[in-house]
């Protein structure tokens, strides 16, 4: 994996993580939405910058690497 695919991959596994964390409680949810824009931001970019964005399989196959857990989640 090329550090840029590995930046790509640990930025959207941040996100994924901070996006859970925000919607844990639904009441809690639209106060904690705007702190998800720089996580967003960042794998946008990250994204870009390793030429995954529209390679959703390569991507998702880094991700997996990373977390063998997501494997059979659906994600």
């Amino acid at each position: 994996m090329r550090d840029d695919e590995l930046a790509a991959a640990q930025a959207y596994v941040r996100l994924l993580e901070a996006t859970r964390a925000a919607l844990c409680d639904p009441d809690d949810a639209p106060l904690y939405m705007p702190l998800l824009a720089a996580p967003i931001e960042e794998a946008d970019g990250a994204l870009r910058r390793a030429g995954l964005s529209g390679n959703e399989s390569r991507f998702f196959d880094l991700v997996r690497s990373l977390r063998p857990s997501m494997s059979d989640s659906g994600h």
